[in-house]
C-alpha cells in the first residue's frame, strides 16, 4: 500500500556527506495534481554519508535505492552505505569503458589536453549526445525502474555519482510517466546547479594550475546542469517516438495500468 504522508513541503535538509539530495514532491502535473512528498527522492552517491546522514536517510522509510553508477564510479567513490531494511538495486546507465580515456583526461589531463577535448563547445556537445543516447539506448533500464516503482519500490531514492545526469534523466522519465509538466521537470533538474548541491570535481592535480579558472571553465559543461541537456532528451523522445505516450508505451513497454499505478504511488490524493 502506498505510504500516506503529509502534503506539505519538508524543510530541506543539506546532508554532510551526500550531495544534491532532495525530495521530488510538489511538482505540478498537466491535470492539476502534484507529486507527493515523501515518495521519490534524488541525490548523489551515498558512499560518503556520515552517521548523521545515515540516520536521516533511515528515517525516510525508504523501500528501494536505485544506483545508476557503474564499476568505475564505484572504484572512484566507493559503494553506498548500507541502510537498515532498504533494498539496493544497481542499474548502470552507462558503460565504464565508454569514454574511459576522455574521463581520464578530465581527471588528470593538462590544460592543453583539456582544451583539445572540451574547448569550442565540445564539452557541451558531448553532454548533449550523452543525454540523447541515454534516452534512446537505455529503454530497458528505464522500463525496469518504472515497473519497480509501480510494483513495490516507493518510497524510493534514485542516485548516480553527482545526482545530475543519469539520476536526473531517470527522475525525468518517472515524472513524465505521471504527467508532470516539462517546465517543472526542468526547474527541478536545474536545482543541481545550486552551489551546495554540485558534485565536487576531483583532479589529480589540486593545485592552482590544476584547478585554475580556465580549467574549471572547461570542466563546467560536464559538471553543470543546463537546459540544453534536458531539452536534448525531450527532443530524442519526440524524434524517435513522436509523443511521450508512445515513448512510454512502445519504448518502455509501460501499460496504461502500470501508469495508473505509478500515479497512485507518486502523486498526491488529487
Amino acid at each position: 500500500m502506498t505510504q500516506q504522508v503529509p502534503q506539505v513541503p519538508p524543510t530541506e535538509t543539506v546532508l554532510t556527506g551526500v550531495r544534491n539530495f532532495r525530495d521530488v514532491g510538489g511538482l505540478p502535473t498537466t491535470d492539476g495534481r502534484r507529486t507527493a512528498f515523501g515518495r521519490l527522492y534524488r541525490s548523489g552517491h551515498l558512499a560518503h554519508a556520515t552517521a548523521e546522514d545515515a540516520a536521516f536517510l533511515d528515517g525516510l522509510g525508504l523501500h528501494t535505492i536505485f544506483d545508476f553508477r557503474h564499476s568505475a564510479d564505484h572504484k572512484l567513490d566507493g559503494f553506498d552505505i548500507e541502510l537498515t531494511g532498504v533494498r539496493n538495486v544497481s542499474i548502470p546507465l552507462s558503460d565504464p569503458a565508454d569514454g574511459a580515456e576522455f574521463w581520464r583526461l578530465v581527471g588528470s589531463g593538462n590544460i592543453e589536453q583539456l582544451r583539445s577535448v572540451l574547448s569550442g563547445g565540445k564539452g557541451v556537445d558531448r553532454m548533449v549526445r550523452m543525454y540523447r543516447a541515454t534516452i534512446e539506448d537505455r529503454t530497458a533500464e528505464h522500463s525496469r525502474v518504472l515497473h519497480a516503482l509501480a510494483e513495490d519500490s516507493v518510497p524510493a531514492l534514485m542516485h548516480c555519482a553527482a545526482g545530475k545526469d543519469r539520476a536526473g534523466l531517470s527522475i525525468a522519465v518517472a515524472l513524465l510517466a505521471v504527467g508532470v509538466r516539462q517546465e517543472a521537470i526542468e526547474e527541478d533538474y536545474l536545482k543541481s546547479n545550486d552551489l551546495h548541491r554540485r558534485y565536487k570535481v576531483k583532479r589529480s592535480d589540486p593545485s592552482g594550475a590544476g584547478m585554475s579558472p580556465e580549467v574549471l571553465e572547461l570542466l563546467d559543461p560536464l559538471f553543470g546542469a543546463r537546459p540544453a541537456y534536458l531539452a536534448a532528451a525531450f527532443a530524442a523522445i519526440e524524434e524517435n517516438w513522436g509523443t511521450t505516450d508512445r515513448y512510454l508505451s512502445e519504448g518502455l513497454k509501460i501499460s496504461p495500468e502500470t501508469r495508473e499505478l505509478l500515479r497512485e504511488r507518486l502523486l498526491d490524493e488529487g
